[in-house]
């Protein structure tokens, strides 16, 4: 696996200062995805991929409003009165990966107490979701696009997951330039994200939604294309989502809010869904409301969560801080401080950072009271709520 700093070269152009945490990266390609916009119609699919390895894709924020009508689709038979869902506790996948025509539904790997969140992949289109050499590299480190980006469609890019919202979470209203529909019996809210994006909200059971997200450079996926989950996403036994750590301190009225298994929380960890990360998880005071949502948590301007610690159990090697075997170190740069602790062997890198504004002190506790477990055996790891 090459380091993160590869990742997100084609949206930093430079290489990320030694002292950047993860979330600092993810933000910067933030604000290097924003300045892409105004060009993003002529840039293609540079622009497109230079945000997506860099997790930089955020909704437009939501906000009052009410949804237009629109005309039906229909896409597929009636709602099935047999698919129920479970009334599963926060932080539990309730559904498994699918297939809806060409669309590839991940298994989810995020998890909060308001939503779980799941890749999508198209076939015959690429999703830069992992780390790449040098060689594979879709963007170069200039910002431009390669010429087979040109003449070979399957060389542009797609960016695309699906949100499952627990009921009274999302608020269909709140969807700014929202249009309704009706797909296959279901109420269903249409709109475009920037940049260059399109998302489908539906109804997938009493006042539960669900919110396909897609950007791409090209018309394609479409809403009808994307309308195919509707009537294929399916309920499974609810599962708890799990952690490969116990944490052994935060500070005071820090409770969990999202969670990422074998994945970073939040968007960050459906960017790099296929980065071979261990797991992840934001605690914060006060924890975000868990109604009236548009859109996952952190998909701001910061790109994080107000108030929070974000703990990432990841590789060594994923990281552009060097290991240092059995080590606690800290970093400061120009956003808040973070530390990194290593296990003795160096191969596993512990990395705590606040929003709150927490000391250098404080971070060095935290991430020293993290006890790593096998990252390898998942028999070990512990429910997201048991983990602390």
């Amino acid at each position: 696996m090459s380091q993160l700093h590869e990742i997100v070269a084609a949206v930093t152009v430079d290489e990320p200062p030694m002292s950047r945490s993860v979330d600092q990266i993810v933000t910067a390609g933030r604000k290097a995805e924003r300045r892409r916009r105004a060009g993003f119609a002529s840039a293609g699919a540079a622009g497109l991929v230079a945000a997506v390895v860099a997790g930089t894709f955020a909704l437009t924020p939501g906000g009052p409003g009410t949804a237009e009508p629109s005309t039906t689709i229909v896409a597929g038979a009636a709602p099935d009165a047999e698919a129920t869902w479970s009334d599963a506790p926060p932080f539990s996948f309730t559904f498994r990966a699918f297939d809806a025509g060409p669309l590839r539904v991940q298994d989810p790997v995020v998890v909060s107490t308001a939503y779980q969140i799941a890749s999508v992949y198209v076939d015959g289109r690429v999703t830069y979701d992992r780390p790449v050499e040098d060689s594979e590299t879709p963007v170069r480190r200039d910002g431009k696009r390669p010429p087979a980006a040109d003449t070979d469609p399957t060389q542009r890019p797609l960016y695309a997951y699906l949100t499952l919202y627990r009921p009274g979470a999302f608020d269909p209203a709140g969807v700014v330039g929202g249009t309704s529909s009706t797909i296959a019996g279901r109420q269903a809210v249409e709109s475009t994200v920037e940049p260059a994006g399109r998302q489908l909200a539906w109804e997938y059971a009493d006042d539960a939604w669900a919110v396909v997200t897609a950007y791409t450079s090209t018309p394609d996926p479409s809403i009808a294309d994307l309308s195919a989950l509707v009537t294929a996403l399916k309920p499974s036994p609810a599962v708890p989502a799990t952690l490969p750590f116990r944490v052994g301190y935060l500070p005071a009225g820090h409770t969990p809010v999202e969670a990422g298994t074998h994945a970073l929380p939040g968007l960050s960890g459906i960017s790099q869904a296929r980065a071979g990360n261990y797991g992840g998880v934001t605690y914060a005071a006060p924890a975000p409301a868990t109604t009236g949502l548009t859109s996952p948590y952190g998909d701001n301007e910061a790109g994080t969560i107000p108030n929070s610690v974000r703990i990432h159990v990841t590789p060594a090697s994923s990281s552009n801080q060097q290991a240092k075997a059995g080590k606690t170190k800290c970093y400061q740069a120009s956003g808040d401080p973070f530390c990194n602790r290593w296990t003795a062997d160096g191969v596993v890198q512990v990395q705590v950072l606040s929003t709150g504004g927490l000391s250098v002190t404080e971070l060095t506790r935290i991430v020293e009271s993290v006890e790593v477990l096998d990252v390898n055996d998942e028999n070990t790891w512990v429910p997201v709520l048991q983990a602390r």
